[in-house]
């Protein structure tokens, strides 16, 4: 088999009581879970109209500005896979639009994250599926691979392998790898939980501002005057 022009089926995912239970969650306060070690860069941007992601990777690296393996992996993917591509973040040529993001809403593929471009934008905002791109081109892609899909791939250092969780909201997109998923989820509802305390303390007024003194004191900042 070809390295750089493979498939293999995903033998394993992240389950869909887990995906479902980090839909709707901050990004940011799984990202802070996470020690804010994981990203998949700022240029990964929503180009749907609302709503969050979440569900399991099925992966594909494409050439930059070819689509063939991508258009395979919405024939594979089951419903509520989130197909995350690897396309180089080349922008010159969009790798979908408008038909193709219809056929992966008709199998019911979870939604799309897509190092590089799409066109159709007005269909992605009005159909509303969550896709995240890097960009825009009204340039069509190119159908000739080579690719894979169903291999480890990386987005801006974001590692991903074949079934892990993938998570986005307005703050960008994380990879949570599927066998630390529960403990990140812990994790995660624990932070909630002390931010709706911080909230409703500062609703009272009784918000606790003696830890900003702390650390500067222990930092050795200076007060003058």
């Amino acid at each position: 088999m070809p390295i750089g022009f493979r498939i293999r089926q995903n033998t394993s995912k992240v389950s869909a009581d887990i995906a479902a239970r980090f839909k709707g969650m901050p990004v940011a306060n799984v990202s802070d879970s996470m020690s804010r070690m994981t990203a998949g860069g700022p240029r990964l941007r929503p180009m749907h109209a609302s709503g969050p992601l979440s569900g399991p990777a099925l992966t594909v690296k494409t050439r930059p500005g070819d689509n063939l393996m991508l258009h395979k992996a919405i024939d594979m993917a089951d419903p509520g896979d989130v197909i995350v591509c690897d396309g180089g973040g080349d922008l010159t040529n969009a790798l979908m639009g408008e038909i193709m993001l219809s056929h992966a809403m008709k199998r019911g593929v979870a939604g799309f994250v897509l190092d590089g471009a799409v066109r159709d934008v007005d269909a992605f905002k009005e159909r509303n599926l969550p896709v995240f791109a890097a960009g825009v081109s009204h340039r069509g892609p190119y159908k000739d691979g080579p690719g894979e899909i169903g291999y480890a791939i990386a987005i801006d250092g974001m590692v991903i392998q074949p079934g892990d969780l993938i998570i986005g909201d307005w703050d960008g997109v994380l990879c949570i790898a599927q066998d630390e998923a529960a403990a990140v989820l812990k994790a995660t509802e624990a932070k909630n939980a002390a931010e709706v305390v911080a909230m409703a303390e500062i609703d009272k007024g009784a918000y606790d501002r003696a830890w900003i003194d702390a650390s500067l004191k222990r930092l050795g900042c200076s007060f003058e005057g």
